[in-house]
């Protein structure tokens, strides 16, 4: 019995030396109920200790989470936003009038920054200072050669950026290629696969592309709400189980599901902060499951 009593105290005060390792130190306190104690024939445990009662001391609280959103005042960039706050994250967001736009009152918890990312990043770069990923929602359409400084330029103004400050993980909202469209949209197309190219290239383990189709959702135009669910919720119902018709050629993509808004946003923002979510690409339909499953 002694023996027992003594390889015990000897495990826990093991326990004890090695929790006090790091940051801080855990005293615990072990209570065996079973009459199961150690083996007498070896070392082998026959059943774990139990820790009944543990306090910790001296342990600094986990590092903030800093988000930084560019185009945080369009339709996707105000939910990334939202999303990111309901998640109890620092957010920040960059814009050209470094003002938003959004009428809800969950917009004043936003840091605004003011920048141009056409512009050189020495205007705008401190609005990089600690933050730990960065989702970028900008994009817009016009002629070829606005859609591509737009679509292109200004993102990877925005990674190049985002690399030098050290940024862990960087979340592209990119969109699905639509077939016929990439010739008529050119510069909006070739844009983004540049964009998309330069940071799989810059961030290789933190990158991730989002590439959406439709898109619908509720969007604010001034005071006026467009419910653009009306139409993509069934859409998105149906098609998402016709996933081989997305293969056709040349009409294939006509078959791709939209996607709700607050799905996108809450994969961008999850992909941002999440250290185990894969880097790379995620289609409409990864977007559309990870959307579906609980906020981590």
């Amino acid at each position: 019995m002694k023996t027992i009593v003594s390889r015990l105290i000897d495990s826990r005060l093991s326990l004890s030396r090695t929790c006090n390792m790091g940051y801080g130190y855990i005293i615990a306190i072990s209570v065996l109920r079973s009459g199961r104690f150690l083996s007498t024939e070896s070392n082998k445990i026959d059943e774990p200790l139990k820790v009944e009662e543990a306090e910790t001391v001296n342990v600094p609280p986990p590092p903030t989470e800093k988000l930084l959103v560019l185009g945080g005042n369009g339709f996707v960039g105000s939910h990334v936003l939202k999303e990111a706050l309901n998640r109890g994250l620092s957010v920040a967001s960059l814009s050209r009038s470094g003002q938003s736009t959004i009428q809800d009152s969950w917009a004043n918890k936003v840091t605004w920054n003011r920048g141009d990312l056409l512009s050189s990043p020495d205007a705008w770069k401190d609005a990089l200072n600690d933050v730990t990923s960065v989702i970028s929602c900008v994009g817009g359409f016009g002629s070829n050669a606005h859609m591509y400084k737009i679509n292109g330029t200004a993102n990877i103004n925005a990674i190049w950026a985002a690399a030098e400050k050290g940024v862990k993980r960087f979340v592209y909202i990119s969109a699905a290629d639509f077939g016929v469209a990439n010739y008529i949209l050119r510069g909006y197309y070739e844009g983004k696969k540049a964009a998309e190219a330069e940071l799989l290239s810059r961030f290789t383990y933190g990158g991730v592309i989002l590439k959406p189709g439709f898109i619908h959702g509720t969007r604010s135009v001034g005071s006026m709400k467009i419910p653009l669910s009306v139409i993509g919720s069934p859409l998105e119902m149906v098609l998402q189980h016709a996933k081989p018709l997305s293969q056709l050629p040349l009409v294939g993509p006509v078959f791709l599901p939209p996607v709700n808004v607050i799905a996108v946003a809450r994969v961008a923002v999850r992909a941002a902060t999440d250290p185990v979510f894969p880097p790379g690409i995620v289609d409409v339909y990864g977007i559309i499951s990870y959307g579906k499953q609980k906020s981590v």
